[in-house]
């Protein structure tokens, strides 16, 4: 019976987000090994056939990391962010388009869902522009970046062609400006655009800690909800902190954009992204107005 209430509890989802679009961020160990990024890959098919209408975004730094170390090109950081030349943003691309969106759209393939893999640059998907010279937190002085694109537009109707036509899109985080140079993009915000642009109903972002937590130690000090007003006290208090405030930060826009809800979830535990969508309890944070 308890396969029986596990369907019960899901229903009002089922009909609450039919229609609706999700925008998944792939990220951590959902990309890391084939079976993980299988396992993911079913369970967004399974939104597909019980009538959502998923898009994902996916990252890929580890990845662009190691084939740098291939290709005898050594990574730069400033600060944890990637310093991206002519040189790296081939490799990014390389990497991005050429591999890693290609598995996830056989791996969606393979569990009988229509997928598309799409750039940034694919009909301006993403146009963009660099970035620029700017202050980083910690450094006294000004640092270019290089080829590092902030979000301008998304074109909207290349993507609801697809969506509208049953296809599952997964995006390049990379975009394209107006003189047509390829940028990197974070791949976090991209997805917050993208969900912001297209009205998607959720965020998911799919990482590697269980969601916001009050003692970074302690996994069972989850908090389960935030809301937007009270973002900047945990950051003040150093609750959200590192990493987490740019995925938060991702959230925050992309509410004001329209989105219902973001969710920052563990993409390490089995199918995460049905349990926070289908259950009452949810599993990551829930960002809200």
């Amino acid at each position: 019976m308890k396969d029986i209430d596990v369907l019960i509890e899901a229903l009002p989802y089922i009909k609450k987000f039919h229609n609706k679009k999700i925008l998944i961020k792939y990220g951590g160990h959902a990309m890391i090994d084939d079976e993980a990024m299988s396992s993911t890959a079913r369970d967004t098919v399974l939104l597909k056939y019980v009538g959502m209408k998923p898009l994902i975004v996916h990252g890929g730094g580890p990845e662009i990391s190691r084939s740098m170390d291939k290709l005898g090109k050594e990574p730069e950081f400033i600060q944890g962010l990637r310093v991206t030349d002519k040189e790296t943003m081939d490799i990014i691309e390389m990497v991005l388009v050429g591999k890693i969106s290609t598995e996830i759209v056989s791996q969606l393939i393979n569990h009988d869902g229509n997928a598309i893999s799409l750039s940034g640059k694919d009909s301006s998907l993403i146009f963009a522009h660099r970035k620029g010279a700017r202050k980083i937190e910690g450094l006294d002085k000004e640092v270019d970046l290089g080829l590092v694109g902030e979000v301008d537009c998304i074109n909207t109707d290349l993507l609801d062609l697809f969506v509208e036509n049953d296809y599952i899109p997964v995006i390049s985080p990379i975009g394209i400006a107006k003189d047509g140079t390829s940028l990197n993009l974070n791949a976090d915000t991209a997805a917050g655009e993208v969900a912001g642009a297209v009205n998607a109903e959720k965020l998911i972002i799919l990482t590697d800690v269980p969601g916001v937590l009050r003692d970074p130690n302690d996994p069972d000090s989850l908090i389960k909800k935030i809301k937007v007003s009270e973002i900047p006290d945990l950051i003040e208090e150093g609750i959200i902190s590192g990493g987490m405030i740019p995925k938060i930060e991702t959230c925050v826009k992309a509410i004001e954009d329209g989105v219902k809800s973001c969710h920052i979830i563990d993409g390490r535990k089995k199918h995460s992204l049905l349990l926070e969508i289908f259950t009452t309890d949810g599993i990551g944070t829930m960002i809200f107005e």
